[in-house]
């Protein structure tokens, strides 16, 4: 039974979603390496074995150690190297397969001193996100850190990632098709210099925006989108899945009514959903969406006129017309669509099943 703000999981919806996607992967001849920064769950890696998927992408050293810890032995961390948490690194890197993201000579340095183990290198690449890796044109740089990688004891060059997170601003299917195919051009311009050089280099790319909308992925060798495992309310807004693909929703106790105004307040703040927000067509700002029930767990179609209209840290307030607030009471369960899936599991930390199952999530 719901007593609190819980996360609901659909593991068929989940399921149908990783096939998609492991089917993509080989109709594209990539491999397929998701980012697990989404569901952080080992029960949900599991379900991704059953497609042939074996390799995994995690946002922390922390997240490393958790998968590494259930058996996941092939594992990149998809964020620049924090040299702080060197005895983590070299703990990780004496029984798994580490792959990192190399910035700097800086940071090379440092690990020549202090790895005392072999890891992985990709070099990060700016490739029209801006958030941070070398530019993919700058070669200068690029030799640099190649040629000190290659004379380290311990740092053996992988190749080249980069993550085309401006696909997020898309607002439909051919603005994601912008983004994806100006990433990829300029990924070829820096996997063409170096392919004689390296001719076994790999190329990372993905988001779930591309990866979910378009079907060819030009020199990538691997793609990692992460969200796709469940879907949220922002990619129905890019336009890159239906309502029955999001395999999450909110349970939220109702606490009280306000049918002055149209509100129904609820135990379901920002400290469940994240602050993320999108706007809709009218220009409102939109928290979340509600859903109908579907039995006790399980949900259906949006419900037209009641969404989540603003959040505090434990308070939501809902938007409905006035003959559906009539209809619920104080104690009543209402069950919300989050915008950002990876942020509200992360915030809620563990799911439980349209079946009733409870699945734990890494712990902090």
């Amino acid at each position: 039974m719901v007593v609190q703000p819980t996360i609901l999981l659909d593991q068929v919806r989940c399921e149908r979603n990783i096939q998609v996607m492991s089917t993509k992967a080989k109709t594209a001849n990539v491999s397929l390496r998701p980012h697990f920064k989404t569901h952080q769950s080992l029960a949900i890696g599991e379900w991704m074995r059953q497609y042939g998927i074996h390799q995994a992408t995690v946002s922390s050293l922390q997240m490393a150690e958790y998968f590494a810890n259930g058996g996941w032995d092939d594992i990149t961390v998809a964020f620049p190297i924090n040299i702080l948490e060197i005895n983590r690194i070299n703990s990780l890197a004496q029984r798994i397969t580490l792959n990192l993201l190399i910035l700097s000579k800086e940071t090379i340095d440092f690990l020549d001193q202090h790895l005392l183990s072999p890891i992985h290198a990709f070099i990060k690449l700016d490739t029209g996100y801006h958030r941070t890796g070398v530019p993919f044109n700058d070669f200068d740089q690029l030799d640099e850190l190649i040629n000190k990688i290659e004379v380290s004891k311990n740092i053996r060059f992988k190749g080249f990632l980069h993550h085309a997170g401006h696909s997020y601003d898309a607002r439909n299917r051919s603005e994601v098709e912008v983004v994806h195919q100006a990433s990829l051009t300029n990924m070829e311009v820096t996997y063409q210099q170096y392919l004689t050089r390296f001719p076994q280099i790999e190329i990372s790319v993905g988001d779930t925006p591309t990866c979910s909308v378009m079907n060819s992925f030009g020199c990538a060798t691997e793609i990692r989108p992460g969200n796709f495992v469940f879907y949220d309310l922002m990619m129905i807004q890019i336009g890159v899945c239906n309502y029955n693909q999001i395999a999450v929703a909110v349970a939220c106790p109702v606490v009280a009514k306000h049918p002055d105004r149209n509100e129904i307040v609820i135990y379901g703040g920002g400290v469940h959903f994240s602050k993320d927000v999108i706007v809709d067509k009218e220009g409102k700002k939109l928290y979340g969406i509600a859903v109908e029930n579907e039995g006790e767990l399980g949900w259906g179609k949006p419900i037209e006129g009641v969404f989540l209209k603003k959040l505090s840290q434990e308070h939501g307030t809902i938007v409905a017309p006035s003959d559906f607030i009539r209809k619920i009471k104080v104690g009543d369960i209402l069950k919300i669509l989050p915008v950002h899936s990876c942020m509200t599991a992360d915030l809620l930390k563990r799911y439980l099943t349209t079946e009733g199952k409870w699945l734990e999530m890494m712990r902090w």
